[in-house]
């Protein structure tokens, strides 16, 4: 028991949920009907479809799966990529907190003219999660951080049948946002501004030249 408690104990990123969680559920009770509405022209042009829902929920496997992976095979990756993530969210739901935000693109489903199973899952999915909380779009933001940490796994980054199914499943997760019109399009450009910056803060520089270089300056003046 000891061996595995000392063998995977960056596991104790994830108690980040408990703040994460409260924060969001907090969040998603009070922000109910005064917020900025979120919307561009483009928004207008793009139908609803239903059968984005697919790839919508797919989102919650792939980010499982991804960081899942790299859980018990890549600790450093681990680490990088549980960075991205979490301080990325916690930037997401600070601007929730800040600008209440929401949008108000969601059609009614019942004039649409038809009727399916996929449309049975968006309204259960439109009475579960709220029209709030929306810019940046989390969904967008953690599927491409899940690609970059991917392209960014010695054990992966080469695999093309795993690298360009990748691609396309954050392209399609980022699409399904607005398809579904749970989200603006500002929302997705708001994540991938996010993502960049993140990029810069977490992939681009060497902390561990960085931090051996400290290292050195403090023994060098002992």
């Amino acid at each position: 028991m000891n061996t595995f408690i000392k063998k995977y104990k960056h596991a104790w990123v994830l108690l980040y949920f408990f703040i994460y969680a409260p924060w969001f559920i907090y969040l998603e009770k009070t922000i109910t009907v005064t917020y900025h509405s979120v919307h561009i022209k483009l928004d207008d042009y793009i139908p609803f479809n239903e059968l984005f829902v697919i790839p919508y929920y797919m989102w919650f496997g792939f980010i499982a799966l991804v960081v899942g992976y790299l859980f018990f095979v890549d600790k450093k990756e681990y680490y990088r990529s549980t960075a991205f993530l979490f301080i990325g969210m916690t930037v997401c739901l600070l601007i929730y907190t800040i600008w209440p935000n929401g949008q108000d693109l969601r059609p009614d489903l019942a004039t649409i003219g038809r009727g399916n199973i996929l449309i049975d899952i968006v309204r259960n999915l439109y009475r579960t999660d709220t029209c709030t909380n929306v810019c940046p779009s989390i969904h967008a933001f953690n599927s491409i951080g899940v690609c970059i940490a991917v392209f960014h796994t010695d054990s992966l980054k080469d695999k093309r049948y795993i690298t360009i199914p990748t691609v396309i499943l954050s392209i399609l997760i980022c699409m399904s946002t607005v398809f579904l019109k749970q989200h603006s399009v500002f929302d997705v450009i708001s994540a991938s501004l996010l993502s960049s910056v993140m990029y810069l803060l977490v992939y681009v520089p060497d902390y561990a030249k960085i931090f051996e270089k400290k290292k050195e300056r403090i023994k060098s003046t002992i």
